[in-house]
């Protein structure tokens, strides 16, 4: 017995029904002259993960099952060739006082332009960045399905993502009569998210005795990341093959054997070092915000610092050098060496490079404000003008050109505040959002030692990466000035914000008291900023996005 399983790692964008339609078609052209005879496309294809409260609109429910139809009747001259397609369906049925809710995360099977089966998703995720019980009703029974040539044909048991992570439904599943499981997904990245899949999956083939073939998504989708990283396993448990990640695929797996004893093989690409899956991820969130949403190019503030000058390598390496251009904007209180490094980076990558002085507008804002602040010292205030003159520059820029702005705060400034509203958090996307300073500082140097999309060696300039950090909003000023280290502020935002460890836990497990006071409070403080800045790209665990859903108004301080 021989069958060629395709999975369709593909880039699909939430919402383009025609254009998803057409990719799942010339894919399975593809894979179909190829001798492949079972295509499987990632969970909720047709549309698009996530949708969202498109979801909840009739019509666009509708609109997806016609997309589906469009799939299979295109496909139907394929002889013995079969489709799994991920997709919405069901609606709602209303009477005069409630809506009870019938739709469903579902996937149809197809072959020669007829529906073999429809299976329901029965686990539905809502944690993290997960909402599918707001969308979705569970599915209650199993799908069994047949694919491949006549007198070869495999008894192929069918999940969709959550299902997989739980024991029932495999199990059920095999009982129904699987000699192979085949699970679809859209399952969102973040660091290490790629081997914890395989290794739940290891348990999930062993458990049932079955070998298993794992079709994922890739792609970015506004804050969210798909790895691609689909992969076999024979039965054992053992990986048969692994598709590459961060790129659409066309992963091939043959099925050799008879039951119950059918082998895997593909090709088996290698594991890859967290920092390379984060870079990685950062290229593909701002390709495919900037390129789905349809904006022309990018700019950012360069101010000769680490994390303006990690945006800016990943943006080159996401968009090119043509479409990105650095703007430094110097203040009374820029060093000189920040003016050397800023060119020197830009220069390095050769994106289009303004200078423009803050000066003016600085002074004009304290003359008008003179008055008023007659008497009273320096403090924020002026340090907050700064960033907001800086702000208005850059979004005037993007007015007049149709540039998105992005913005360069981390996620250590994010959690404490250290960010202007109106300032450098004015902008259309942030691209290290989730990146702690630590972190910022591991992937710069982890950049200049590699150039995974060969645009520059050694981008960011030595001294930017060693220099101590600053805003340079006041003579002399530096990072620590205001805020703990960044190993110690890191390490506590780790434990209570991703972690949700007490206070008590983190002083015991060795962080000065003052310090996890301190961060805590700023934490919980600053929620009013985080609530108003840009969305940016979730490569943790839990990030500040829809991970993290805390009032602004509240009293307890635990």
């Amino acid at each position: 017995m021989t069958l060629k399983i395709c999975v369709a790692q593909l880039n699909f964008v939430v919402g383009d029904l025609a254009g998803n339609a057409q990719k799942m078609i010339a894919a399975a052209q593809t894979a179909y002259a190829d001798g492949v005879r079972l295509l499987l496309t990632p969970e909720l294809a047709i549309c698009g993960y996530a949708a969202e409260d498109l979801f909840l609109r009739p019509a666009f429910i509708a609109a997806c099952d016609d997309a589906v139809k469009t799939v299979a009747t295109a496909l139907r001259g394929l002889k013995e060739f079969t489709l799994v397609i991920g997709q919405p369906t069901g609606g709602d049925s209303r009477t005069r006082s409630v809506a009870v809710q019938q739709r469903y995360n579902a996937a149809s099977v197809w072959c020669e332009g007829i529906r073999l089966a429809s299976y329901a998703k029965r686990e539905l995720p809502n944690y993290q960045v997960f909402d599918e019980r707001r969308y979705f009703t569970p599915g209650q029974e199993c799908c069994v399905f047949e694919a491949g040539p006549a007198g070869q044909r495999v008894k192929l048991g069918l999940l969709i993502c959550e299902d997989a992570w739980f024991e029932q439904p495999a199990r059920l599943t095999r009982q129904a009569g699987a000699e192979l499981l085949v699970v679809i997904n859209a399952s969102p990245f973040h660091v290490g998210k790629g081997l914890e899949r395989e290794q739940m999956m290891r348990e999930r083939a062993r458990d049932c005795g079955l070998p298993l073939v794992y079709a994922h998504l890739v792609g970015g989708q506004d804050e969210v990341i798909f790895e691609g990283h689909s992969f076999a396993l024979q039965s054992s448990g053992e990986v048969a093959g692994r598709a590459p990640s961060f790129v659409e695929n066309l992963f091939v797996v043959e099925v050799s054997g008879d039951a119950p004893s059918l082998q895997l093989s593909a090709s088996i690409a290698a594991e890859r070092s967290a920092q390379a899956d984060l870079w990685d991820a950062l290229v593909l969130g701002v390709r495919d915000y900037v390129g789905k949403n349809g904006f022309p190019s990018v700019l950012l503030g360069l101010s000769g610092g680490i994390d303006s000058a990690l945006v800016l390598a990943v943006a080159v390496d996401a968009l090119g050098k043509d479409r990105v251009r650095a703007v430094m904007m110097p203040s009374p209180y820029t060093a000189e060496i920040s003016w050397v490094d800023a060119r020197d980076m830009a220069a390095r990558l050769g994106v289009s490079y303004t200078e423009i002085s803050i000066e003016p507008e600085f002074a004009a804002f304290k003359a008008s404000l003179s008055a008023e602040f007659k008497g009273l010292a320096e403090d924020a205030t002026e340090e907050n003008i700064q960033a907001r003159i800086r702000g208005t520059l850059l979004m005037a820029l993007s007015n007049k050109f149709g540039s998105i702005v992005l913005t360069t705060g981390n996620k250590s400034e994010m959690a404490t505040g250290y960010c202007t509203l109106y300032g450098d958090m004015a902008g259309g996307f942030a691209v290290i959002k989730d990146l702690s300073k630590t972190t910022v500082f591991r992937l710069a140097r982890w950049r200049n030692a590699n150039n995974p999309c060969n645009t520059c060696d050694s981008p960011i300039p030595e001294r930017i990466i060693t220099r101590p950090p600053s805003a340079e909003l006041r003579p002399d000023q530096t990072d620590q000035d205001s805020l703990p280290p960044y190993a110690v502020l890191d390490g506590i935002l780790e434990r209570y914000m991703e972690n949700d460890q007490s206070i008590e836990d983190i002083v015991a497990a060795g962080f000065p008291v003052a310090d996890v006071e301190k961060v805590t409070r700023l934490i919980k403080l600053n929620e009013y900023k985080r609530r108003q800045s840009p969305l940016g790209i979730r490569v943790t665990h839990r990030s500040f996005g829809k991970d993290w859903r805390y009032p602004i108004t509240s009293r307890f301080r635990a």
